[in-house]
């Protein structure tokens, strides 16, 4: 039995269940882009893709200071750093692209397509089976994929899923004691590697004081707040279990939709909401 002392001795984030850690992340996960995609009508795709990785590498920059994990890490692991600072970059670039010709629904439900799959890898019976079935079922009739439209917006489109799939292996690799400081060194990667299509685009936001304060929020909202808390729940979560959680995200999109748009969901997304979290109530966790 713990005593207080020993308690307090536990970091905060220890104690806090990584379940609560995802639930922020999804929120946020949505409030991101939903923010980005009312910029686009002054600051180019890429110049918004380039604003929010941006902000989250100098925030992370001031407050972990990267360079001290680089210096003390093996090639390989700086080698997963750079990976990972690679896939943010083209994942974004991608999703952002994708969201700007697609609906943001659609582009989701391809984007879970990655997640769901990798959930499967992970099975290991017969209840996980009917479990990812539900929320497949669940993510196919909230956002409703359909598949005509535009070809290039849907090439992106499963492109960013793809990449999200990356993104969670190699985002499991740094969990841990150094997770954040692993992704801090990834975003200065990610920076510099989107920064020859993106800085063009960013500068008219660069000299417009309203535009770039709106451009640090999306960053901060979409780059740094979930990708902490992801991090902080794959290092208590297997990462079929993170990977299954992730189909909650349309849900909070609805809920999004409602609080912030005014958007009323229909008696198919409901459905959809509770066949997800029927779902991710009875996956039972494997042990990867």
């Amino acid at each position: 039995m713990s005593t207080p002392e020993t308690s307090a001795a536990v970091p905060l984030a220890q104690r806090l269940p990584p379940q609560l850690f995802f639930i922020v992340s999804a929120v946020f996960h949505y409030l991101g882009p939903a923010c980005a995609v009312l910029l686009f009508g002054a600051v180019e795709v890429l110049g918004v893709a380039w604003l929010r990785i941006a902000t989250a590498a100098l925030v992370f920059a001031l407050w972990r200071r990267p360079w001290r994990l680089w210096r003390r890490s093996s090639r390989a692991d700086r080698w997963t750093l750079v990976g990972l600072g690679l896939v943010l970059a083209a994942m974004n670039g991608c999703f952002y692209l994708a969201i700007a010709r697609l609906p943001l629904a659609t582009v989701g439900a391809i984007e879970f397509l990655g997640p769901i799959g990798l959930a499967a890898a992970g099975l290991r019976s017969r209840r996980n089976l009917v479990a990812l079935s539900l929320a497949a079922a669940g993510v196919a009739m909230l956002t409703q994929i359909r598949l005509e439209g535009d070809a290039l917006g849907y090439a992106l489109a499963f492109a960013n899923g793809a990449l999200f799939v990356a993104y969670i292996v190699l985002a499991h690799r740094i969990a841990g004691a150094d997770g954040i400081d692993g992704l801090a060194a990834a975003m200065l990667v990610a920076v510099v590697a989107i920064s020859p299509v993106g800085l063009g685009p960013a500068l008219p936001a660069l000299a417009d004081p309203v535009l770039l304060l709106a451009g640090i929020g999306v960053g901060i909202a979409s780059s740094v707040i979930p990708y902490v808390c992801d991090l902080l729940a794959m290092a208590r979560l297997p990462r079929a279990s993170f990977a299954l959680m992730l189909s909650l995200l349309p849900a909070t999109a609805t809920g999004i939709g409602v609080l912030v748009l005014g958007q009323i969901p229909s008696t198919r997304d409901l459905t959809g909401i509770a066949l997800v979290m029927a779902g991710v109530a009875l996956h039972r966790a494997g042990r990867t």
